[in-house]
């Protein structure tokens, strides 16, 4: 496969599988339980989602209430939940130090994938705890992840990162915070995609900005995501805010791809005045929170059996796999 400037910045061209040693009881019943009755709670994010016939997606966010980490757990296993703990680099830095550690041992398998890490600027994880059930939507990232999978069995699909599947337009709108990370879906861009099962042990990753999405296949899943970013990543990134501002003003945006490192520059120191001078606005990080799993932590995950409750509250709206 050829080679994209996207996949240079962060030395993956295609998909890969690679196996890890993180220790599997971090991920078992007793030692999630402890973790989620410590955790800050600023840092959660309790996602629901549900989908159509056509696998369009509707989105619901809930607040852990006065829950304890045994009743969170529950609700995640009897449910359709996907919790996001962020910040594990911080929080959970028993986690931190082993992915760390796993990390480089996987150097030799992973490749010039090393290089852009050793490169990196920003490095930090989220813990992903979803139910078995639960499905995330067609999606992109903007900064480049390695997954560890802990525990159960979840499939993901990788997508091409072209403009069929990834439209330039929708990327800016994401990037820019005006949107949630979801892109429009079809299931006949499936046929294009490639597919893992990826079961504990084993650790994923992907070109930057790569469209994917998730189905649990096996049990509650448990996941680290590692995401990060380096100087090449970041002006990338910089430069679609960008272009996204100068989109919405009327002016003619051209290809990422067919942009040059200096143009992406400029557009990078570019994006840091727009957003000082408030041309770049968070539209969604005063989501609705519309359940709470103290409320009724058995049925938190199933849409029809919780009491509505109406939260506002900040929701980092990051999702991974």
């Amino acid at each position: 496969m050829t080679r994209t400037v996207e996949s240079n910045m962060t030395g993956v061209a295609i998909p890969a599988v690679v196996h890890h040693d993180v220790p599997a009881y971090l991920a078992s019943d007793e030692a999630l339980i402890h973790l989620l009755d410590r955790y800050p709670a600023h840092l959660f994010d309790i996602n629901r989602y549900e989908f159509d016939a056509e696998g369009q997606a509707s989105l619901t966010t809930g607040t852990r209430g006065e829950a304890g980490g045994r009743a969170v757990l529950e609700a995640i296993k009897a449910g359709q939940l996907w919790v996001n703990l962020r910040s594990c680099e911080d929080a959970h830095p028993g986690l931190w130090a082993e992915v760390q550690q796993a990390f480089g041992k996987l150097h030799p398998e992973l490749g010039v994938a090393a290089k852009g890490l050793k490169a990196a600027r920003k490095i930090t994880g989220q813990l992903i705890l979803s139910s078995p059930v639960t499905r995330v939507p067609f999606h992109f990232d903007a900064a480049g992840v390695v997954l560890f999978h802990l525990r159960g069995v979840k499939r993901v699909w990788v997508y091409p990162t072209t403009e069929a599947f990834l439209p330039q337009a929708a990327m800016e709108k994401v990037i820019m915070r005006a949107t949630t990370e979801d892109l429009p879906y079809q299931r006949l861009m499936d046929g294009a995609a490639y597919r893992f099962d990826v079961a504990p042990g084993q650790a994923l990753t992907w070109p930057l900005y790569a469209p994917h999405r998730v189905e649990n296949q096996e049990g509650l899943c448990v996941s680290l995501s590692m995401d990060y970013q380096t100087w090449a990543s970041r002006i990338t990134t910089g430069a679609h805010r960008a272009n996204g501002v100068l989109r919405g003003r009327g002016w003619t945006i051209h290809p990422m791809a067919q942009t040059g490192w200096a143009q992406r520059t400029l557009l990078w120191a570019a994006s840091l005045v727009f957003t000082r001078l408030g041309f770049v606005k968070n539209n969604i990080k005063d989501f609705e929170r519309t359940f709470d799993v103290a409320a009724a932590p058995a049925q938190a995950g199933q849409a029809a059996s919780v009491q509505p409750k109406t939260e506002t509250a900040p929701v980092a709206r990051r999702r991974a796999a």
